[in-house]
């Protein structure tokens, strides 16, 4: 039908005819492009262009201090037969309470009821919340900045080699920290610490890791503590040293972020330039990969991360404008 039309009108009026075929055409045009302010067809898109209208959400943080640090001294020599080392590094007094073969779905029952029943704030309350499902439990009195290593071992008599084939029923350690001083409790937020700890054995050869550390919060709620992935820049050309104001300020950089020194990847020398403008200091986190490798000034550009390239969701600073002011070294 539209032929028949165009074959009548061009009979009638070649002029005429190409005029309507042209004004159809920068129509279709601008409609396709959006110079009329109208939004462009989703069958139009690729899926980048509409990944990259999405907003990107900025994350309101709550600095909390966390009086509790853990970590595995030596992973390569830990065994099930030989043991592990742990090193606590806590801001208080406090109790390391290790179980031995814990079961999964009590653990994970017990977090539940730290929500919503009673608060896991002693070695005793998660006992209750486990009903001893475990195979073996040692307990450890810390010293405020102590950095003590912590020798755990399994007795002989138990005659324990493995915990069996994927999936397993029962974690190879858990280790709680929880303040000894009960006034304690009352200063910080946080008031335990649950590391799920993998141990290898004859059965999974896996190398000795931490799997997941929660935060046990007064209020009831527990977070996961998560590691971030700092940038690492490869520059050929050698630099000196970092003075111990630098050494100062990537501490305290860590620090807010809940991080230890040991917590993250080995940091390259001028691993804390941004990424893009190599000028800025790193400060923004991108979720959900966790990389952290943007600058104040460079975060608005990207909706993708600009490491792995995944979309970003949400992201969030890991100190204020006047947090970085008041870190950076006063020069005379």
């Amino acid at each position: 039908m539209a032929a028949v039309f165009l074959v009548t009108l061009y009979e009638y009026s070649p002029l005429f005819y190409i005029a309507v075929v042209f004004t159809c055409f920068i129509v279709t045009t601008g409609l396709v492009l959006g110079w009329f302010g109208w939004d462009v067809p989703v069958i139009l898109r690729n899926s980048e262009e509409t990944q990259f209208s999405t907003r990107v959400f900025k994350k309101h943080m709550r600095q909390v201090k966390n009086p509790f640090g853990l970590e595995i001294t030596n992973p390569s020599t830990a065994s099930i037969t030989t043991g592990i080392t742990l090193t606590t590094d806590c801001l208080e007094d406090s109790r390391l309470t290790c179980y031995w073969g814990c079961s999964v779905q009590k653990l994970y029952e017990a977090l539940q009821k730290h929500v919503y029943c009673f608060r896991i704030s002693t070695p005793q309350a998660l006992e209750d919340a486990l009903y001893s499902e475990y195979l073996y439990q040692e307990q450890y009195f810390i010293k405020k900045d102590s950095k003590e290593e912590i020798y755990c071992q399994l007795p002989r008599d138990t005659k324990i080699e493995d915990f069996g084939t994927v999936p397993r029923s029962r974690y190879p350690l858990v280790a709680l920290l929880t303040l000894a001083d009960e006034d304690d409790r009352e200063i910080y937020d946080i008031i335990s610490m649950v590391s799920v700890i993998h141990i290898p054995d004859k059965t999974y050869k896996l190398p000795c890791r931490i799997l997941y550390q929660y935060l046990l919060l007064a209020q009831g709620q527990f977070h996961d503590l998560k590691q971030l992935f700092m940038s690492a820049n490869n520059n050929s050309t050698p630099s000196s040293s970092p003075s111990p104001e630098e050494k100062n300020a990537d501490r305290s950089l860590l620090e807010k972020a809940g991080l230890s020194e040991g917590d993250v990847e080995p940091l390259e020398e001028n691993s804390k330039d941004c990424v893009v403008c190599q000028n800025g200091s790193v400060n923004w986190v991108l979720l959900p990969c966790r990389h952290t490798c943007l600058c104040d000034s460079c975060v608005r550009y990207f909706q993708q991360c600009p490491m792995c390239r995944q979309f970003v969701q949400e992201s969030f600073a890991l100190c204020s404008q006047k947090e970085q002011d008041r870190d950076k070294p006063k020069t005379l």
